[in-house]
């Protein structure tokens, strides 16, 4: 079988492009080129231009181009500068709409399988492999995508939105190992990123403050405004509702309250950011918009409501729900117990109780609890 294994440069597809060649696959790798010289096109006077700390850098090619090298697999870098400025321009434009973006999602979605499954085609690969901690496997008759063994590293939340087509064609050979087990086998086999640490950034970030990227890209839609309870009295001021999320604490610049405060809301229209304390965080249902369907269909309007494990956002421990149909993509999350500061423009996942995904979309709403 012929695969095309997509490269950050990192320990992770460093060991992925390896197991499949230790397989006897034949195995390429890609690059994908583009993110690492991605800045704010016109950054404040006197900013430094400062390279991404996260992974497409041109170090993190040149790993990349080391690994394969030495598994003698051939390597190539395909720049895909415009769709990640695609990326960049989504995610700030997402941010003045006063929701809170995801782009590592949609990356995986349009890029890693999206052009790059396109790339492996031109190449004659069968099919495109990665460094994700998850697995696929066939579930009620449709592609499944299963949450990865090592329950700290899984990554099937930020897989939610892959067609059929791309679970059909993915490929995961770490789903089954933890990370250390995945450090083991790279000093094994003397792999050059064994000790590589982990990129925790955004790659288009700049130091890691995603702020940064919105005043370089949008300072004249950045307008100051008032911080508000959620009864409409005035708290103070604010430089930019595009410069909070939901659930936010630190940063505020608000005194004399009394007591900690929290972001809960954010209307961009009105510029207006409302605060309240930490139970204001909490939401007994979520509305949820492009549903993409995994393992099992999206439930019906006023049909039986589909029961699982839901995730409202990447580190957030599954929790009881059921998914409601609303027509259109769009269901209702109810929760068994409230959860905590759900965020417009984040995914909602829901799993089944073994781990399967069975479907997932993006927030719109969150109605309190309180």
């Amino acid at each position: 079988m012929r695969v095309l294994v997509c490269m950050s440069g990192g320990v992770d597809s460093s060991v992925a492009a390896a197991l499949l060649r230790r397989e006897g696959h034949e195995v390429a790798g890609l690059f994908l080129r583009g993110a690492g010289g991605l800045h704010p096109p016109n950054p404040p006077p006197g900013a430094p231009r400062r390279l991404p700390r996260g992974c497409c850098s041109a170090e993190d090619a040149a790993d990349a181009a080391r690994v394969t090298d030495l598994l003698g697999v051939p390597f190539y870098a395909a720049d895909f500068s415009e769709e990640f400025e695609g990326l960049v321009e989504g995610f700030v434009a997402e941010y003045l709409r006063g929701r809170t973006p995801n782009p590592c999602v949609l990356c995986n979605r349009d890029l890693k399988f999206g052009r790059a499954l396109e790339y492996a085609r031109a190449l004659s690969c069968d099919r495109v492999a990665t460094g994700h901690y998850a697995s696929t496997g066939e579930r009620r008759g449709r592609a499944g995508l299963r949450a990865g063994a090592d329950a700290a590293k899984d990554q099937s939340y930020v897989l939610f939105p892959l067609s059929q087509e791309a679970l059909r064609t993915a490929l995961f050979p770490l789903g089954g190992l933890r990370k250390e087990e995945v450090r083991a086998v790279a000093r094994e086999l003397g792999l050059p990123t064994a000790e590589k640490p982990e990129s925790m950034d955004l790659c288009f970030v700049p130091g890691g403050d995603y702020r940064e990227v919105i005043r370089g890209r949008a300072s004249d839609a950045i307008r100051p405004g008032a911080f508000q309870d959620r009864d409409g009295r005035v708290l103070g001021a604010h430089r930019g509702a595009a410069l909070f999320t939901v659930g936010q604490r630190r940063g505020l610049g608000i005194s004399g309250s009394g007591r900690p405060l929290y972001v809960t809301r954010i209307e961009a229209r009105e510029g207006t950011v409302v605060l309240g304390e930490l139970r204001d965080l909490d939401a007994r249902s979520v509305t949820v918009g492009g549903w993409n369907p995994v393992a099992a269909p999206e439930p019906a309007p006023g049909g039986p409501p589909l029961p699982g494990l839901a995730k409202v956002r990447r580190g957030h421990a599954p929790q009881a729900a059921s998914a409601e149909g609303l027509g259109g993509g769009r269901v209702r999350l109810c929760f068994g117990d409230p959860v905590r500061a759900p965020a417009p423009g984040q995914a909602a996942v829901l799993y089944d109780g073994e781990g399967w995904v069975l479907g997932g979309g993006w927030i719109e709403s969150a109605e309190p609890a309180a």
